[in-house]
């Protein structure tokens, strides 16, 4: 099964995607699934995990009626207000629907760095394990040390490393350092935690005109340090069109990958997606 296992599908519309530029054409427009339904059949790809775009139980809940009728989603990661206990209850409400795999908080717009460790919200992080439900860590470098720490204190929460936790590609095509400690940090994370990456994400933090062999030294860490049967590729549609079609996004992965054993190949392009986020 090929899986891509990290896509959204939005309305702007509806107001809460607080993020999106306003006068962005490429993002701030509706994308539904008939518009990635092309790229799905081109690529020969089974299914996709939809994740959440805005900090809003009523974004998830869109997000589950869309997947109530597209069939090719076969999961959505949503979002609940961590700062808020009475979330609680929305978060076992969600966890009945059979198409709903967990929760990704927005920690990368959140600006106190030290915001996943306030004893406020651990409430969240135990509700997760005795749901067993998934949590997906969207974050920046700066986030690497608190991610292992959280870990720690919960090792049998099913985490996945949003978009290879968005090192600054650019930076290292100006020639400035951005690869050692972002390397020592994932190392770090895949070596001591059962954490899988999702190699996704990488062509927004990469400049314009980028090459393959800009990504190259972060996709090889990542695939290096977690192993191909724990990373999963994601295309990150539409947000990767800033930057890269679906296409070009899901060639260059292909190319990335060229490597690797039909074996290692089939478990980033849908094998690790299916075992963490256990899809049907």
């Amino acid at each position: 099964m090929k899986i891509d296992a990290h896509q959204h599908y939005w309305q702007p519309a509806r107001g809460d995607y607080d993020w999106m530029p306003r006068d962005n054409a490429i993002l701030n427009r509706p994308y539904w699934p008939a518009d990635l339904a092309p790229s799905l059949a081109r690529h020969d790809i089974d299914g996709t995990v939809m994740v959440q775009a805005a900090a809003t139980v009523e974004e998830t809940e869109y997000m589950l009626g869309l997947a109530d009728a597209t069939p090719s989603v076969k999961g959505v990661v949503g979002w609940i207000d961590f700062d808020d206990t009475y979330h609680l209850a929305s978060l076992k409400r969600l966890a009945r629907h059979p198409k709903f795999l967990g929760v990704r908080p927005m920690i990368q717009d959140i600006p106190e760095v030290d915001w996943m460790l306030r004893d406020e919200i651990q409430w969240a992080y135990r509700t997760i394990v005795d749901l067993d439900l998934t949590f997906d860590a969207l974050g920046f470098p700066q986030h690497l040390a608190n991610f292992q720490t959280l870990l720690a204190r919960y090792p049998s929460m099913r985490v996945v490393i949003d978009h290879v936790m968005k090192p600054q590609i650019r930076e290292a095509m100006a020639g400035r350092e951005a690869f050692a400690d972002w390397a020592t940090g994932m190392t770090r994370l895949a070596k001591d935690t059962d954490a899988y990456c999702k190699l996704s994400g990488m062509v927004t933090e990469a400049a314009d005109g980028w090459t393959i062999e800009d990504l190259r030294p972060f996709a090889e860490h990542v695939i290096d340090a977690f192993g191909p049967a724990r990373v999963m590729w994601g295309s990150d549609w539409p947000v990767c069109r800033l930057q890269a079609e679906y296409d070009v996004w899901h060639d260059t992965a292909q190319a990335l990958t060229a490597h690797l054993s039909a074996t290692e190949r089939a478990d980033i392009f849908g094998g690790s997606a299916a075992r963490f986020y256990r899809l049907r």
